[in-house]
């Protein structure tokens, strides 16, 4: 509820809302493209199985904080927590870094490009870029033009990784459950715990772990240091909030 003024009237009739066309249609762009990818995946793939990947869930939560953000940014509301938005942006970057530095190099030894179950031809190829690639580098430019910085606290750091962490867990517990010769039975090589054992996959997921601890480490710090935007138009948050709002 709009506090009132000193004479009654509510301070939106007085002060109109600072509504931000630019930053709206930007991501609501966005937004279209991770739900492209997407329902592309599902359309193709098996339902049942795309959304075991971190690439879908990442980019889902991205599509969801994107479209709230912009109908607030479209009616001039108030951003939404950086909390939320920061760990938006951090996963989609996390997927982004992932496929391309290990996914998809050859000599990092977690490649899947010799895969044939995941042979990227045709709309796989379409959503494969959309997923990997527009949506964590459309994420990164929307935080680092469109939104003032210094709403990202290092708290957030550490509570970000809870979900990394619960989804290592989650594909862990997945496919124990799963038959031994179960189609990707764990969604990722560095988590094929037949493969690699657990001990294996302990040591991996401590050693990304504190890859994603330091680069949510190092989004905080550029969130502190980086200038604010120009342009006060396409401004999506207020002063100190920031983040993908």
């Amino acid at each position: 509820m709009t506090a009132p003024t000193p004479t009654g009237v509510p301070a939106s009739v007085v002060v109109p809302p600072h509504r931000r066309p630019y930053a709206a249609a930007f991501r609501a762009l966005l937004c279209a493209a991770a739900v492209t990818g997407i329902v592309i995946d599902l359309t193709i793939g098996d339902p049942l199985r795309v959304p075991v990947y971190f690439t879908i869930q990442s980019n889902a939560l991205l599509a969801l904080t994107l479209g709230w953000s912009a109908v607030r940014a479209g009616q001039g509301r108030p951003p939404l927590s950086p909390r939320l938005t920061g760990g938006a942006l951090l996963f989609i970057v996390i997927t982004g870094l992932v496929y391309h530095l290990i996914l998809a190099n050859d000599s990092s030894g977690f490649s899947m490009t010799g895969d044939p179950e995941h042979t990227i031809t045709g709309w796989r190829s379409v959503s494969n870029q959309l997923l990997h690639t527009v949506t964590p580098i459309g994420a990164v430019l929307d935080w680092l033009l469109l939104t003032a910085p210094g709403g990202l606290l290092f708290r957030y750091a550490a509570q970000w990784l809870l979900y990394p962490a619960a989804y290592l867990a989650f594909a862990l517990i997945r496919g124990a459950a799963l038959a031994p010769d179960a189609e990707a039975r764990y969604p990722y090589p560095f988590l094929d715990a037949a493969r690699h054992g657990y001990a294996g996959i302990a040591t991996n997921a401590l050693v990304l772990g504190l890859v994603f601890y330091a680069l949510a480490l190092a989004l905080v710090a550029l969130d502190h240091v980086r200038p604010r935007p120009r342009s006060r138009e396409n401004r999506i948050s207020p002063t100190r909030a920031g983040g993908l709002k």
